[in-house]
Formats: structure tokens, sequence, C-alpha cells
């Protein structure tokens, strides 16, 4: 008699599943500040809107200033991706905030600083926790982040996908939900062991948490009158 072929086990959930189950109840602290709440319910005006897109201009220094340096590492390389630079755009969108001399000046919140201090730590030491922060910023930025731009253009009055919103255009992302499940499928390749992915799980809950740290201190610093 022919033996019976064994039952196949179930696939296993792909890593990227994983990593947005597991810092779900991080990623909605942070979208559901105060600060952020208040930013697009339209309660804030435009300084608190510059505000927040000065402290985004630091994180994206220190995420973009890895590109290469890591250009060939193994673990982190296939995420650099041109199309989504955003420093460019964050200086354009600031410029158009703040005139020419947007910079002088210019100092990062106690959190900003720490947020980015974090991310260049890790380009320089950890390659699997640096993808960690890119994941959690750049697909927050062609997800949620389409969000905040509808928001500004209709609250603020800036001109559609314009200066001043520019910073979350992907000009060059022809088909955003298709370059998003290419991106899921090079995280769900992480050439990295069970133990170290669930280092990277633990690593993008930070990311966020270090995000909720800056909406806290811009919430201190844009309070809604009573």
């Amino acid at each position: 008699m022919e033996a019976s072929s064994p039952t196949p086990s179930a696939s296993p959930t792909p890593f990227s599943a994983l990593i947005r189950t597991a810092s779900h109840e991080q990623h909605v602290e942070a979208e559901n500040s105060s600060f952020m709440s208040d930013l697009l319910g339209g309660r804030l005006g435009i300084p608190a809107y510059r505000r927040y897109t000065e402290q985004l201009w630091f994180v994206y220094r220190a995420l973009e200033g890895a590109s290469e340096p890591l250009a060939a590492d193994p673990v982190a390389g296939p995420f650099l991706r041109p199309e989504l630079a955003r420093t460019a755009a964050l200086e354009r969108d600031l410029s158009h905030l703040g005139g020419p001399s947007w910079h002088s000046g210019l100092e990062p919140l106690p959190a900003t600083a720490a947020y980015a201090d974090r991310v260049a730590a890790c380009a320089r030491e950890w390659p699997a926790g640096f993808v960690a922060h890119h994941y959690t910023r750049y697909l927050g930025d062609l997800s949620g982040g389409q969000i905040i731009r509808g928001t500004a253009e209709k609250t603020w009055g800036f001109a559609r996908k314009g200066d001043g919103v520019r910073f979350y255009v992907f000009e060059d992302i022809a088909n955003p939900a298709a370059f998003k499940r290419e991106y899921r499928a090079l995280l769900d390749a992480l050439p990295v062991d069970d133990l170290e992915k669930q280092r990277v799980v633990d690593e993008c809950k930070r990311a966020f948490r270090l995000n909720s740290a800056v909406f806290r201190e811009l919430g201190e610093e844009f309070p809604l009158s009573a």
C-alpha cells in the first residue's frame, strides 16, 4: 500500500504581518497622541505644523545619512530605495514655512534628539535595528502620512501636493500600494534568524515610543487653550 503523504504544516506568519501586529499597540498610541489628534483635527495652526516638520527633518537626516554607508549591507541595503528619500522635500517645505533662513538657530526637541541618536546608533552598529526604524517611518509616510497631507492642504491652504506638504508626496512612486507590497516582501525575506527578528520587533516598538515622546513634547509646546 502506498504510504500516505504527510500533512503539510501551517505556513508561518510572514514577518511583515508579525511586526505589524506586534507593534500595533505602540502604533495606535502614537497616532492618537493629543498633539497629533489636535493637528489632524484642525485645532492647531501653522506654527505647530512647522514645528512638527522641523522635528521630522532631524530624524530623516539621521535615516538618510546612513544610505551610503549601508548601501552594500545585506540586511539594510535592499531597503534603501532612492525614491523614498525625504530630506530634500522636507527642506523645501521648511523653506516655504519659515523662509530661506528656516534652519538658523534650529534645535531639536530633547525627544527628537534622542530619536535621531537612536536611529544613527542603529545605522552604525545594528543594520537590522535600522530596518525597524526605516519601516516605521517610510511605510507610515506612504499610509497615514497622506492623511496629514490632506489635512494640511484643507486646513492651511497649501497647494495640493505643493510647497509645505512635499514631504508627503512621493513623486517617484507611481503605485504606493504595489511599493508597500514589495517592501513587505523584503521584510518577509529579511536574512536574519528568529531571535534577531524578535529584536527587530522590539526595536520597532521602541521606534513608535520614541515618536510618541516627540508628540508629547510638541503637545507641551502647543497646548490647546481652555
